[in-house]
């Protein structure tokens, strides 16, 4: 029974970086087969860096002790290239590995040579790194964005390369909604994914700066950080019960835990009003295309 290329890519999501890395004898342009598994040892001036590549920081010191364990045990783990031309290779995944063996001082390191189009070099680098890499909060939010619009993934298959449920994903995706001074303190590792995902429930964004700047300053734990949103909130909804008297403390209490319910579902702020006639509205906020589709894609409307 004869099986598409569409089913047959559709059968390789959710098998991660292992799918798109597969052993398997591809095409060439010319039309004839190429064998893609084996280890090659490759001069390092054939390499190219990867135009994809995720990771925009990479720690000196942390290279420099990479670099003197290569010295010593040489490359344990072979980096994987992509064929360009005659004696001309780019880099899939590999790139600490590649910059540490020039600074310990290789002419060659050891490679897996595979075929691989635009799309999947950025799906493997993506991939790779996130799997492998200790990236920060923010690059691994960049990374799933990236995976959901250059890669044409939904929620559910990207969830499924990565290894994480749609709430983690959604989690990590919110942080792209913070001001740019929070995401720099986010990527410059002055506060955490805690302390990141206290503020992301804070509407204004004037008060989640001068909250971030408290934190910084003071040195806030994300548990103290969550206090102060919290009680934030809380004054806020005093308020509101305030210039509505009237309202069934009952009724009040429902709504606010149906409410939560829904942000916690679609990854945002929900808005959920009732009257005293049980007639109301639902407001979910979105902040860009691509969040409305992920909003539309929760919904199972796209």
């Amino acid at each position: 029974m004869a099986v598409s290329k569409t089913n047959k890519k559709r059968g390789a999501l959710g098998k991660g970086l292992g799918a798109l890395l597969q052993d398997s004898p591809q095409k060439g342009e010319s039309g004839e087969n190429h064998p893609i598994a084996g280890i090659f040892e490759i001069p390092l001036g054939q390499i190219q860096v990867n135009p994809f590549q995720p990771r925009t920081h990479f720690d000196k010191t942390a290279l420099e002790e990479l670099a003197e364990s290569i010295t010593v045990q040489g490359i344990i783990q072979p980096i994987t290239v992509r064929k360009l031309a005659e004696n001309e290779y780019q880099l899939i995944s590999g790139e600490r590995r590649y910059q540490a063996s020039k600074m310990a001082g290789l002419d060659k390191i050891p490679a897996y040579v595979r075929l691989a189009n635009d799309q999947q070099m950025l799906e493997m680098a993506l991939i790779e790194n996130i799997q492998r890499e200790n990236l920060n909060a923010l690059e691994i939010a960049h990374s799933y964005q990236r995976l959901l619009s250059e890669c044409d993934l939904k929620q559910e298959q990207l969830g499924d390369r990565v290894g994480k449920n749609r709430t983690t994903v959604n989690n990590y995706l919110r942080l792209l909604k913070l001001p740019p001074d929070i995401q720099a303190g986010i990527r410059d590792q002055k506060i955490s994914m805690g302390h990141a995902r206290a503020l992301i429930n804070i509407e204004d964004v004037d008060k989640q700066l001068s909250i971030f700047k408290r934190m910084i300053t003071e040195e806030l734990s994300v548990r103290k950080v969550e206090a102060l949103v919290k009680d934030l909130s809380e004054g806020k909804e005093k308020k509101e019960v305030a210039s509505k008297s009237n309202t069934d403390p009952v009724k009040k209490y429902e709504i606010n835990k149906l409410q939560q319910k829904l942000a916690s579902h679609f990854g945002t702020k929900v808005s959920l009003k009732a009257d005293q006639k049980d007639k109301g509205e639902i407001k979910i906020p979105f902040h860009s295309t691509s969040d409305l589709n992920r909003i539309l894609e929760i919904l199972d409307l796209i």
